[in-house]
């Protein structure tokens, strides 16, 4: 295995339908999401999102760089995965157990991820809880 290969750290995040990975190595403290400087996403809420985990780990940052690829779903929803994908790599990158205490505490969904699916579709009607409308007129 290579020098460069061993300093690489690879987490995903989902969240709804979408799903984010982020690749950490070595370098400048530079973020990017879907190829694009972090400093340029719009909308606000959703960087201020994304900046959540980064802010945590503060002076950590520094010394690497972030690259995150995020498909499917919504802005939020990206958002979010790109939020819990950024997390895992620096809580995996940095091993301390400082910073997994301080992102749990923060908010649990930044490592755990969040549970929550789409309830499936059934019988009768167009999704999982509306049914056909009948009129008997």
């Amino acid at each position: 295995m290579s020098e460069k290969a061993k300093k690489t750290v690879l987490e995903t995040g989902k969240r709804k339908t979408a799903i984010a990975k982020a690749v950490l190595r070595i370098g400048k403290g530079r973020v990017y999401v879907n190829d694009y400087p972090l400093e340029t996403i719009v909308p606000e809420i959703a960087r201020l999102k994304i900046e959540e985990p980064l802010l945590i780990a503060g002076e950590r940052l520094k010394t690497v760089d972030l690259r995150v690829s995020v498909e499917g779903g919504g802005v939020m929803g990206q958002a979010e995965a790109a939020r819990i994908a950024i997390a895992r790599s620096l809580a995996g990158w940095t091993r301390s157990s400082e910073l997994r205490k301080a992102y749990l505490a923060f908010d649990r969904v930044m490592l755990a991820g969040d549970h929550r699916t789409t309830e499936p579709k059934k019988f009768g009607g167009p999704g999982p809880r509306r049914r056909k409308q009948k009129s008997y007129r």
